[in-house]
């Protein structure tokens, strides 16, 4: 494999006049750096790391700390840090444990601004080291220094020449940022990545991770121009919110490609509830990956191919495959690696096959895989490569070569080669064996088609690429916006309060069923009757043939217990089943009966459900229900919130999802309402947080209906205080800062948040934009074409609230009901620090409107509520407007001798 090119540095529009320090420089290029724990004993880690960082330049200097020697290498060492005649950037720590706390307080002082904890013996070692571990950060905080480790191999820069680790070599520099929290792993690929020429833009063992975490590093480097793609060896997720924040924003421009080791037990293995017992930790952070867009892979030699094919060939829009080889065992071979891992074959057009036999021989297979026999010439190889790229039914190309006397590998790659790009297709190649291919292999690496000694390898290259280009399409396709008719949150509330202040945790059926109804969900008409008469006169309401289920507080599975009995065609079945209901359930456990009619199910049974996980919160499941839910384990996860794109990708996953596209001459159910419907329970368990387990099941869906036949609702105990409940790994919808206003005409509007459904009023929003609108708000002219652009706004829509805030002023057509936007205001945190930089932008029909005040001060309350220090804009000299808005709300303007922009800040 060979040595992934950097790309161009691609900047946004508000960043081109001014670059800004980030907080994490420091650990890759530090100016100066103290090895606290230098030493010269042979073979110890602090002579090791000195020796490293001395024998690699990186343009700084070393300062050795050892209270009992002067020198360390011959290198002048000073006892302590507070000691060194310069200030200290990057503190590297490699002492004891139990030392460590007080070493962290020494270099508060002295102003470092990060450290790297070598030493070992914190938390994996037991209580003593959790209590080692706090110690540590407080100190840090007081100094706002930043730590990696402890317990870690270190971090290499290849790229400046840093080398603060205790591996027996240095990196090769390259654009592939690698994040491992195996120390041992880490020096086991640098060996494989010398071997292999894979070149790094850092190299980081990021240890147990007590304050730089993934997300920290993920967002670092997804802003380092350097990197082109980010691979990761995870054995714990830590904070989760942060890593799907930061690969959420990351994965659009880079791909993050992970390999996560070892699996651990269910994260409510011994829960009552069915969706309990079926999410596991592992499953989840599958779900998490797909969700997040990063791309996880089960080999580390996958982590390194992957990171190469990826920026080396464009993602393929599907499945389909087309196959051009030379040999036709080769071939047999990668098709069934592809079918058997999820991929397809493409099926040739007709005038695909027309081409083809204008140029083949007659004994051509005729089909895909397109065998061109094994005489082919270099003329004839490239010749069918090019026609079948064209293939308006394939997403991608593999060429096999096999050498045979009759071809010349070297001459082949030098004729594909000048296929290396094609539009939207990726390209992939395996030529077969050793001396013979080599120089064919060189020249296609070097044109940037990614090369491979085995098809099937090949093939399992391309299932993942079409797997990763899914799961990204699927995260930014713009969703239909979700009905919000019918949903009473108050009502939903109320019954879990009541629930909980009588001491319950288990709402009753009845429970269960009404707090459904409040977020719109359809559901099975139910009434309790408390005895064998109430429910004989309440089954003849509601009509023959009826149901009637244990109404309990307290029994979890009603059906285990035998307190469901079915089809009960008349008033003597109804006293039979209340009676034999009454007796198998005694005592305070039977509070009666709930009475329910008869539903035929000629449709489909689901289940729907959600869980917490320890790490991810709430988590959905969606699948294949009824009795049989746990045998048959047809589900998906996914996290909430859902919007109908991502509740139609969960319905994708399972196998019921054919049949409910119709099958065997039923129609298709409505998939469009059961989108909604997955949205709705969605907001149900992101909104109502005491919400513990819920089921719907099953939830009995066919070509007319979609009705909840039974439920189950746990929740959170008296004892759970509100801080303490799972935290969503998806920040939601802030819905608190809705609110109405108007304008200075009385027109009403309602300033919200941004959401992905607006992305069409966006696109309405830029055309009422005058070019000087455009100018003063981008710094640069954009065309309409530019700004509009759906991979544009995607980034505009589809925000993470953890990271930015959007406001957004939408104005209802009162006889129309059209929705359009008047005006539109960002928040953004510029990552690592208490910072954000703000942006307004108004059509200009709404200009001098009141608006750009508004919009700007909601900004300041929404800093404030973020517990922000400070939020800055760059703004053009020519925007006064912007100015005057500025300086009423209390921002200082300022503007430097020579620089092009105006800043404005403002403390708060």
């Amino acid at each position: 494999m060979s040595k992934i090119k950097p790309i161009p540095e691609r900047e946004p529009a508000h960043d081109i006049f001014r670059r800004r320090h980030h907080p994490l420089d420091v650990f890759f290029s530090p100016r100066t750096v103290a090895l606290i724990g230098a030493t010269e004993s042979e073979g110890s880690v602090g002579r090791t790391i000195l020796r490293n960082l001395i024998g690699n330049p990186f343009g700084g200097v070393v300062f050795p700390i050892n209270p009992k020697r002067s020198s360390v290498l011959g290198i002048k060492a000073y006892p302590s840090i507070a000691q060194v005649p310069e200030r200290i950037d990057l503190a590297v720590i490699a002492t004891p444990a139990q030392t460590v706390p007080g070493i962290i307080r020494e270099c508060v002082q002295a102003g470092a601004r990060g450290a790297i904890i070598i030493s070992a013996g914190f938390k994996e070692a037991g209580a003593a080291g959790v209590e080692l571990e706090r110690q540590i950060l407080a100190e840090a905080r007081r100094g706002k220094m930043r730590i990696i480790g402890p317990n870690c191999l270190g971090v290499m820069s290849p790229l400046t020449g840093l080398n603060a680790t205790f591996a027996g070599t240095m990196a090769r520099p390259g654009n592939v940022g690698f994040i491992s929290q195996s120390g041992a792993l880490c020096t086991a690929i640098l060996d494989w990545s010398l071997q292999e020429m894979v070149g790094f833009s850092a190299f980081v063992s990021i240890g147990s991770m007590l304050d730089v975490n993934w997300g920290d590093l993920i967002g670092y480097l997804g802003e380092d121009p350097r990197t082109q793609s980010i691979v990761l060896y995870m054995e714990s997720i830590g904070d989760a919110r942060s890593f799907i924040s930061a690969a959420r924003e990351v994965a659009l421009t880079k791909p993050i490609i992970v390999i996560k080791a070892g699996r651990t037990k269910a994260a409510a293995k011994a829960a009552a509830s069915h969706t309990g017992a079926l999410t596991g930790s592992d499953e989840v952070l599958h779900a998490a990956f797909r969700r997040s867009g990063v791309l996880r892979v089960n080999s580390i030699a996958d982590l390194f191919y992957m990171a190469e094919v990826l920026a080396k060939q464009p993602r393929p829009k599907g499945p389909r495959l087309t196959i051009v080889t030379n040999a036709g065992g080769p071939a047999v071979l990668a098709t069934d690696a592809l079918i058997l891992t999820g991929g397809a074959l493409a099926e040739l057009a007709p005038e695909t096959i027309q081409a083809l036999n204008q140029i083949l021989p007659p004994h051509w297979s005729h089909g895909n895989p397109i065998d061109i026999l094994g005489d082919a010439s270099a003329e004839r190889y490239a010749q069918a490569v090019e026609i079948a790229a064209k293939d308006p039914n394939s997403d991608g190309l593999l060429a096999v070569l096999a050498p045979q006397a009759m071809t010349d590998p070297t001459q082949t790659a030098e004729r594909l080669k000048g296929l290396a790009r094609l539009d939207g297709k990726p390209l992939l190649a395996s030529w077969m064996g050793g001396a013979d291919v080599a120089a064919g292999v060189t020249i296609l690496n070097r044109a940037g088609v990614p090369t491979f000694s085995y098809p099937d390898t090949a093939v399992r290259a391309f299932n993942y690429m079409w797997r990763y280009s899914y799961n990204l399409r699927s995260l930014y396709e713009t969703p239909v916006l979700a009905a919000e008719e019918g949903i009473d949150r108050a009502a939903a509330e109320r019954l879990i309060q009541k629930a909980r202040k009588s001491g319950r945790t288990l709402l009753t059926e009845v429970e269960s069923k009404q707090l459904l109804a409040a977020y719109a969900l359809p559901t099975v008409e139910t009434r309790i009757a408390k005895n064998e008469a109430e429910a004989v006169e309440i089954a003849a309401e509601i009509g023959y043939p009826a149901v009637l289920k244990l109404h309990s507080e307290t029994i979890t599975h009603k059906s285990d217990v035998g307190g469901v009995q079915l089809n009960l065609a008349n008033a003597a079945a109804v006293r039979r089943a209340y009676r034999a209901i009454e007796k198998k359930v005694k005592g305070g456990d039977f509070l009666g009966v709930t009475v329910q009619p008869m539903i035929a199910r000629d449709g489909y049974e689901l289940i729907l459900g959600s869980s917490p996980d320890p790490e991810f919160g709430p988590v959905l499941l969606f699948g294949t229900g009824g009795t049989l839910v746990e045998v048959f384990q047809d589900r998906a996860l996914g996290l909430p919130p859902l919007t109908t794109t991502l509740a139609r990708r969960m319905m994708e996953q399972t196998k019921i999802f054919t049949a409910l596209k119709g099958v065997r001459g039923k129609g298709p159910i409505d998939l469009a309402a059961l989108e909604q419907l997955l949205v709705r329970f969605s907001r149900l368990v992101v909104e109502q947080r005491w919400i513990k387990e819920i089921d719907i099941n099953p939830l009995l869906v066919s070509e007319d209906r979609q009705i909840a036949l039974d439920a189950r609702v746990v929740v959170h105990g008296k004892e759970v205080r509100e801080e303490d409940l799972p935290k969503l790994a998806i920040r939601p919808y802030p819905a608190q800062y809705v609110s109405r206003s108007a304008l200075k005409d009385g027109t009403p509007v309602t300033i919200r948040p941004i959401r992905p459904e607006d992305e069409p009023l966006m696109v309405r929003f830029h055309q009422a934009l005058s070019d000087q609108s455009v100018y003063l708000r981008f710094f640069q002219p954009l065309k309409l074409s530019q700004r509009v652009a759906h991979e544009r706004l995607t980034r505009i829509c589809f925000i993470d609230y953890d990271r930015e805030m959007a406001l957004v002023v939408e104005r209802k057509d009162p006889d129309t009901e059209t929705r359009d936007l008047l005006g539109a205001a960002r928040l953004t945190k510029i990552e690592g620090t208490e910072e954000a930089e703000f942006s307004i932008l108004i059509a200009d029909p709404y200009q001098r409107q009141g608006l750009g005040t508004e919009l700007l001060r909601r900004l300041i309350r929404i800093g404030r509520d973020e517990h922000l220090k400070k939020i800055r804009a760059d703004i053009l000299p020519d925007n006064t407007a912007m100015q005057r808005v500025c300086k009423k709300l209390g921002f200082k303007i300022r503007r430097e001798v020579g620089d092009p922009l105006v800043s404005a800040e403002l403390e708060i």
